[in-house]
C-alpha cells in the first residue's frame, strides 16, 4: 500500500502580497490575521503525517456511492428513475465529488452536509457527461466503462434523466443543508455549482469545443475550453466544499486557485490519455480526439512538454495548501496528484 511523507515549504508572512494570486490587499491582511498567531503556519518546513491516498479514496468512494444510492431512489416513474441511476452509480473514479469532500474537510465542516454538495456535485457532473455522449454531440457509445445511457433508454429518456438529476442536485443540497449550513453560503455554493455548468463554464466550454474540431486553435483558444468545460466543475467542487463546511473568504480563494490549477492539469492529463490510455482503464474509448482532428495540448506542444506543464499546474495547486493545517490539507495534496498519474 502506497503512502507518502511530504514536506511542504512555507512562504515567509512579508511575502504574502506577492503570492495572493487574487491580488487583494484586503484579503492578505485577513490571511495574516488567521494565520498570524499559528506557530505551525510561520514554520518554514510543515511535516504533513504518513497518509495513503488509496485508503482515504477507497473509503470515501465507498460513502459516496452509498449517499448516492439513497439520493437517487429507484421510484415511480421507474424508467425515468432508471436512467437517473444508470450512469451515476456507475462511476469509480469520483474525482469531482472526492475532492468536495476532501475541502470541506479541509475547513473542518460537518460531515453529512459536505456528502449532500458532493452527491449535487456528482449529479451535475454526470449529467454532464452523459449529454456530452449524445449523438448530436460527441456521439460516443461507452461511459464509465458502460454502454451509454442514450443506447439503453434512448434519447429522449436520457434527456429527461438529465433535467431531473440537475433539478434533484438543488432539491437534496438544500433539503440536506438548510437546517446546518449558513443561508448565505448554502446560497453562494448552489449559485457556484450551476454557473460552472452554465454559460460561464462547461456549456461554454462544451459549445466552443464543438465549434473547433476541425480548426487550428491557439493555445489561449484550447485553455479557454479546457478550463471552462471539466475545468471549471472541478474548480466548483473544490469551492462548494469549503462554503458548505463554512470556510471563510480568504479559504475560499485559496482553495478556487487550487481547483483552477488542478482543474486545468486534469484536463491537459485527458488529452495525454486519450493518446497513451487505454479503453479498459479509463471506461471510455480513447483516441477520439485525433479522429474528429481536435485540438489537444499533445497536439499544441508536444507529449512531453504537455506533462510537465500538467505536473507545474500539480505544483501551483499545492503551494495553495500551505496555508491550512497540513494534516487536514493532505487529502486535497495527493488528490491533486492523482489527476497526473492516472493511467
Amino acid at each position: 500500500m502506497a503512502s507518502a511523507f511530504l514536506m511542504i515549504d512555507i512562504p515567509a508572512l512579508n511575502d504574502l502580497h506577492n503570492r495572493i494570486p487574487f491580488t487583494s490587499p484586503k484579503l492578505a491582511t485577513k490571511l495574516q490575521a488567521i494565520h498570524g498567531g499559528n506557530s505551525s503556519f510561520l514554520t518554514k518546513k510543515t511535516l504533513l503525517h504518513e497518509f495513503s491516498i488509496e485508503d482515504y479514496r477507497t473509503k470515501t468512494l465507498r460513502k459516496i456511492h452509498k449517499a448516492l444510492d439513497e439520493a437517487v431512489p429507484l421510484q415511480d416513474p421507474t424508467t425515468l428513475h432508471e436512467a437517473m441511476r444508470y450512469t451515476i452509480l456507475a462511476g469509480k473514479e469520483r474525482f469531482f465529488p472526492t475532492l468536495c469532500v476532501a475541502s470541506g474537510e479541509l475547513v473542518g465542516g460537518d460531515e453529512y452536509s459536505v456528502m449532500a454538495m458532493a452527491c449535487a456535485i456528482e449529479m451535475v457532473n454526470t449529467v454532464g457527461l452523459v449529454l456530452d455522449d449524445l449523438p448530436c454531440m460527441d456521439n460516443d457509445d461507452l461511459r464509465r466503462g458502460k454502454t451509454a445511457s442514450h443506447k439503453v433508454f434512448g434519447e429522449a429518456t436520457t434527456i429527461l434523466a438529465c433535467n431531473a438529476l440537475m433539478c434533484l442536485a438543488a432539491d437534496h443540497l438544500i433539503t440536506k443543508t438548510k437546517h446546518v449550513v449558513s443561508p448565505n453560503h448554502l446560497f453562494q455554493a448552489t449559485v457556484e455549482m450551476y454557473s460552472a455548468f452554465g454559460s460561464k463554464g462547461c456549456t461554454a466550454g462544451q459549445i466552443a469545443d464543438m465549434d473547433s474540431e476541425g480548426k487550428e486553435l491557439s493555445l489561449d483558444e484550447l485553455e479557454f475550453i479546457h478550463n471552462h468545460k471539466t475545468g471549471r466543475l472541478i474548480e466548483a467542487a473544490a469551492v462548494c466544499g469549503v462554503l458548505i463546511g463554512g470556510g471563510n473568504e480568504v479559504e475560499v480563494e485559496r482553495v478556487r486557485s487550487f481547483g483552477k490549477n488542478v482543474g486545468l492539469a486534469f484536463q491537459v492529463w485527458d488529452d495525454i490519455l486519450d493518446e497513451i490510455g487505454s479503453t479498459e482503464k479509463l471506461g471510455k474509448k480513447v483516441g477520439r480526439d485525433l479522429l474528429r482532428n481536435k485540438a489537444t495540448y499533445p497536439k499544441l506542444i508536444g507529449m512531453d512538454e504537455s506533462k510537465k506543464f500538467a505536473k507545474e499546474l500539480v505544483a501551483k495547486a499545492h503551494q495553495e495548501l500551505t496555508y491550512f493545517d497540513s494534516t487536514k490539507a493532505a487529502p486535497m495534496y495527493h488528490l491533486a496528484n492523482f489527476v497526473v498519474n492516472r493511467s
